[in-house]
């Protein structure tokens, strides 16, 4: 006799198998990331359809199988309609759905994932939201799910010598795991120039809630740094195959990224 499991779900990835299977990608509320089967989900005949679907919000039940997971049932609890309708906003989903993947590896709730990756879709799936600000929101789930993964880069102290940082010359060196000063980066020649101004912005979105990006000001300029930091703090990490593996002490990788906080969790038997 199988046993059922149920809990909620964000459905991030899809891809065809078999003759009418599709492998799914989800992140739960109770098991975090998992791969689940929909058997002859393809049929039109098939049930499962109505609540399987990317980027919907579903309430999901499963069995473990031989080799995967399988769907038994889906309902739908939020399809996300706004987002689909607007081609912009659907990139920014599948960069998320694309990020969270990268960087989270192996099956282990957590309630901070959970509740990011819940608000996030819902941010973006606002109505009346100016199109400058979707790129604001996707940076804003990268910076916080590094955050919560234990990557969150110093913004306060030069990690080289520990001064506080002034709002002068800054350069970031994902090697040293975040921003340091003149003096440490003249010794090594290592680092990207970067505006104190898009340092105040990352310190914002890493410390606030949602509710400050109606309220942020960010010029182009800004919003071009803090694309060029992300995408290279963020390359930084997946080239030195730093993907958050629960239960993992010593999965991190290079011990000079200063983790925000350990990793260790008690991996549930599922």
């Amino acid at each position: 006799m199988f046993l059922h499991y149920r809990s909620q779900g964000l459905i991030l990835k899809k891809e065809d198998r078999a003759e009418a299977d599709q492998l799914f990608t989800v992140y739960t509320k109770d098991f975090g990331k998992l791969e689940i089967l929909g058997k002859a989900i393809r049929k039109i005949s098939s049930k499962l359809r109505l609540g399987a679907e990317i980027f919907y919000l579903s309430e999901i039940e499963f069995i473990q199988g031989k080799t995967y997971k399988i769907l038994t049932d889906a309902i739908p609890i939020e399809k996300f309609a706004n987002l689909k309708k607007d081609l912009k906003k659907l990139i920014i989903a599948y960069k998320i759905s694309e990020t969270l993947d990268n960087l989270v590896k192996g099956q282990e709730p957590d309630q901070e994932i959970w509740n990011l990756l819940k608000e996030t879709f819902q941010k973006l799936n606002t109505n009346n939201l100016k199109p400058k600000t979707y790129n604001l929101i996707y940076y804003c789930f990268l910076w916080k799910l590094l955050s919560i993964t234990g990557y969150q880069p110093e913004l306060y102290h030069c990690p080289i010598c520990q001064q506080k940082l002034e709002p002068e010359k800054l350069y970031f060196n994902p090697k040293e795991g975040g921003v340091i000063c003149q003096n440490c980066f003249q010794k090594t020649n290592s680092g990207k120039e970067v505006e104190p101004e898009t340092i105040k912005i990352l310190r914002l979105i890493l410390e606030k809630d949602w509710q400050i990006l109606p309220r942020l000001k960010i010029g182009l300029k800004y919003i071009q740094s803090l694309k060029s930091i992300s995408k290279n703090y963020y390359s930084f990490i997946l080239n030195k195959d730093y993907s958050y593996h629960p239960k993992s002490e010593g999965g991190r990788g290079n011990p000079s990224v200063s983790p925000s906080r350990k990793t260790g969790r008690a991996k549930a038997d599922r």
